[in-house]
């Protein structure tokens, strides 16, 4: 060995993010002039510098280089006692390698970063943030963690509670965020609030963010809610003040809803004008039409105009012809044809036996109704209108019901002329079995079925109001 070395002091101490020098001594032993390299080597050679690099001494000399230690204030410094050394080639004996070891201890540091991401959430029930925690010291963190707002308007589920973190290492921790009250009608409201990172000996870390807490139903969804509860009220009132006119469905008592559920008149007792006592003429089969009501729709009685045959075109389809038409095919059964005059459409194609005629969602009244029965014992109806005098905002009967029709044979009731009312609901009966009922007005679905005992009880279907007109029907026998 031709060299001596000395590190003063062997060992040393520093903080990261600041610098230490030792200084290194070495004799050149050997009898030549030799030129010798430095070069840091172990865990702290990235952060070590030699000054000069390389050294010449004559056989004899001693020479000085100083090591500069700078460890960064990151987690790559890692804290405790770090062993270092200098490896010494010699220019003229390169294989005579010297390699001084010492000890360089790094003093511990603690910083810990935490961020929510996000940083604003939203919810009507609950929220769910997350906290990154970085632990960028060069020391294992302990830390527990907790949850805060102002008027404790929220409680806080954290998963884990408690970390542990290595140096340069991160967490992601769970949080949720629950409201203690909810919102039940209103606009949303932000609500401050702090997770806080706790660690023993230092100030905690804490990390603001908002909670968005929405309202479970718009405050437009509350008036809407508050103006339909209102209008149901209103139904429920006028239901109860106007219930004769809604029909049961209960056979039970079809018979006194034929007689007393029909709609106030004009006049101060809801009863129609009165009902014909004509004898209804014998069944006929063959197609015929009423030529005056047919499609100039007059409301008085479809029954009691003259008929006349049809010899420049086929014959109209109305709802003798349909009637008749079944009848054909089921001379005993019972049947009852009908269609609507339409505002706007005119009159329909005639339906039998419960479908339903008319229209629904339209916003279009019906006019007027042919009627014919067969196997029924005839019909009779009266129609109620729309009123544009009333004082009290309801219809009013037509002046008189129609002739009792007999089976087979066309009856008009409403009117299909240019500006004739509205209709607003009907009276029927028949005069054998039973005759049924459901309609559908203006503003509502269709009702329930009504039934009435053969005359003189009869049916009423419809609305009292002027503004409910009559929309569709559907009749059976």
């Amino acid at each position: 060995m031709s060299l001596w070395t000395s590190l003063e002091p062997a060992s040393a101490t520093v903080d990261p993010g600041s610098s230490t020098r030792i200084r290194l001594r070495l004799r050149n032993t050997g009898d030549v002039v030799d030129e010798y390299r430095f070069e840091p080597v172990g865990a702290v050679a990235p952060w070590t510098t030699v000054e000069p690099p390389t050294l010449r001494l004559y056989p004899g000399t001693t020479g000085t280089v100083e090591l500069t230690f700078a460890p960064p204030r990151t987690p790559d410094a890692t804290a405790g006692p770090n062993p270092f050394a200098v490896r010494i080639t010699p220019t003229e004996h390169p294989d005579a390698v010297t390699v001084p070891e010492g000890t360089l201890t790094i003093t511990p540091f603690s910083e810990v970063r935490a961020e929510l991401v996000p940083h604003t959430v939203k919810g009507r029930f609950r929220g769910r943030p997350r906290l990154a925690i970085d632990n960028l010291g060069n020391t294992k963190v302990t830390a527990s963690l907790s949850g805060s707002d102002t008027g404790d308007r929220l409680s806080y589920e954290i998963q884990p509670a408690n970390v542990q973190i290595e140096p340069g290492r991160a967490t992601f921790v769970n949080t949720t965020l629950r409201p203690r009250q909810i919102i039940w009608f209103g606009s949303k409201e932000e609500q401050p609030y702090r997770l806080a990172v706790r660690r023993s000996g230092v100030q905690p870390t804490e990390v603001d963010g908002t909670y968005v807490q929405r309202g479970f139903l718009p405050r437009w969804l509350a008036t809407a809610l508050s103006i339909m509860l209102a209008l149901a009220i209103a139904f429920v009132m006028i239901w109860i003040s106007y219930q004769p006119r809604v029909a049961s469905l209960a056979d039970a008592q079809s018979q006194e809803v034929g007689s007393t559920l029909a709609p106030p008149s004009p006049s101060a007792t809801p009863t129609p004008p009165p009902q014909p006592s004509v004898t209804p003429t014998t069944p006929v089969v063959e197609e015929t039409q009423d030529a005056a009501a047919g499609e100039g729709g007059g409301g008085g009685g479809g029954g009691g105009g003259g008929t006349a045959t049809v010899t420049a075109q086929p014959p109209q389809d109305t709802a003798a012809t349909a009637v008749n038409r079944l009848a054909k095919d089921d001379p005993t059964g019972r049947h009852i044809c009908y269609r609507a005059f339409v505002t706007g459409d005119g009159w329909q194609k005639p339906v039998c036996d419960g479908t339903f005629a008319g229209t629904t969602g339209q916003n279009k009244p019906i006019k007027a109704l042919n009627i014919a029965v067969y196997g029924a014992g005839g019909s009779a109806a009266n129609a109620f209108l729309h009123n544009p005098e009333s004082t009290d905002g309801k219809g009013r009967w037509s002046p008189s019901w129609t002739a009792i029709v007999a089976d087979g044979k066309n009856n008009y009731i409403g009117s299909s002329k240019k500006d004739a009312p509205d209709m607003l609901g009907f009276a029927i009966n028949i005069g054998s079995g039973k005759v049924c009922q459901t309609a559908r007005v203006h503003g509502f679905d269709w009702g329930a079925q009504g039934c009435a005992d053969p005359r003189p009880r009869y049916i009423f279907g419809g609305a009292l109001e002027n503004d409910r007109w009559l929309e569709a029907v559907k009749f059976t026998v």
